[in-house]
C-alpha cells in the first residue's frame, strides 16, 4: 500500500477539525474528535457539491407494492451468528488502499467468526452496474444500487463491506440514512492517503493516464472527492501499514458488532 511508516510513529489523535475556504481548498482547524478527521488534502480534491439528485431514481415508480415483512428477524439472526449484521462503507481516492483493507478486514473478521462478504466497486461494475459509466449520475446511482444491496444483506445478518470511491457526501449520506430507518448499522471508514501518495501507487496505471487526458471524470484529477467529515473512523493508509489498519479496524468492528447472544430465545421458529 505504499511507504511504510517510521518505526514507532503513530496516527496522532490532535483533535482537528475541517474548514473549507472560499477557494475550495480542504483546512484543518482545531475542533472535531480524531474519528471525524480530515487530513489535508490536495487542492484539486474539491469539495464542490454533488449533482442535483436525479427524480426519476430517487422516487418509487412501481405502484400497489407492499412491504412484505419475514418471520427470521435481524435480531434472530444476530442471536444466530453471535453479531449484528451492518453495512462498514470504505470510502477514499482510488489508491488510498481500500479494496486491499476490505479483504483483509473480511479474512480477519471470518476467521473470528463472523458472516462477511465484500462488495468491491469494480466487482460490481461487472455485472449489477455493468450499465453505468462515471458521469456525476451515473456515479449517484452507482451508489444508490450498492446501498440497497448492502442493506439487504445486512439485514440478513451479514457485515458487509463496501469498497468504493463514494466520492459525494450526499450519496453516501443518503446510504447511510437508508441504512439505519432499516434498522441496521451503518459504520463509515476513511481510507486516507494525499492524493500524491496515490498517484505514486498508482497499481493500474489510471492516475497517469487521467492526467494525459484518457480518462474522463476521474476521481481527485477532472472529478472531485468530498472527504468525509463524519466517518466512524478513519485509517491513514499513508502512515500506517496495511497489518496495522487492518488491526484497528477489526478490533472497532468486533466490539461494535458482536451482539449480546441471550441463552434464551434460542429455540427455533414454529
Amino acid at each position: 500500500m505504499g511507504r511504510s511508516p517510521t518505526p514507532g510513529r503513530a496516527y496522532a489523535h490532535n483533535n482537528m477539525g475541517l474548514s473549507v475556504s472560499g477557494s475550495g481548498v480542504l483546512r484543518l482547524s482545531r475542533s472535531a474528535s480524531c474519528a471525524r478527521v480530515l487530513p489535508p488534502l490536495s487542492p484539486t480534491v474539491s469539495a464542490s457539491p454533488p449533482p442535483s439528485p436525479d427524480p426519476d431514481r430517487s422516487t418509487i415508480k412501481s405502484e400497489n407494492i407492499f412491504w412484505s415483512e419475514g418471520d427470521v428477524t435481524s435480531a434472530l439472526r444476530a442471536r444466530r451468528n453471535g453479531h449484528r449484521g451492518a453495512v462498514v462503507w470504505l470510502t477514499g481516492l482510488s489508491g488510498a488502499g481500500k479494496s486491499t483493507l476490505a479483504r483483509g478486514i473480511e479474512r480477519e473478521l471470518f476467521n473470528l467468526g463472523f458472516q462477511v462478504y465484500v462488495l468491491d466497486g469494480d466487482n460490481v461494475r461487472h455485472g449489477l452496474n455493468s450499465n453505468l459509466g462515471f458521469s456525476p449520475a451515473d456515479r449517484e446511482e452507482n451508489i444508490r444500487r450498492v446501498g440497497e444491496v448492502a442493506k439487504l444483506m445486512s439485514d440478513a445478518g451479514v457485515i458487509t463491506i463496501t469498497a468504493f470511491i463514494s466520492p459525494y457526501q450526499e450519496d453516501r449520506r443518503r446510504a447511510r440514512t437508508s441504512t439505519l430507518q432499516a434498522g441496521m448499522d451503518f459504520i463509515e471508514i476513511f481510507v486516507a492517503a494525499p492524493l500524491e501518495v496515490c498517484e505514486q501507487r498508482d497499481t493500474k496505471g489510471l492516475y497517469k493516464r487521467a492526467r494525459a487526458g484518457e480518462i474522463k471524470d476521474f476521481t481527485g484529477i477532472s472529478a472531485p472527492y468530498e472527504a468525509p467529515t463524519e466517518a466512524e473512523l478513519m485509517l491513514r493508509t499513508d502512515q500506517e501499514t496495511v497489518a496495522e489498519s487492518i488491526a484497528r479496524a477489526v478490533e472497532f468492528l468486533r466490539v461494535r458488532l458482536r451482539a449480546e447472544v441471550a441463552q434464551a430465545g434460542q429455540e427455533p421458529l414454529a
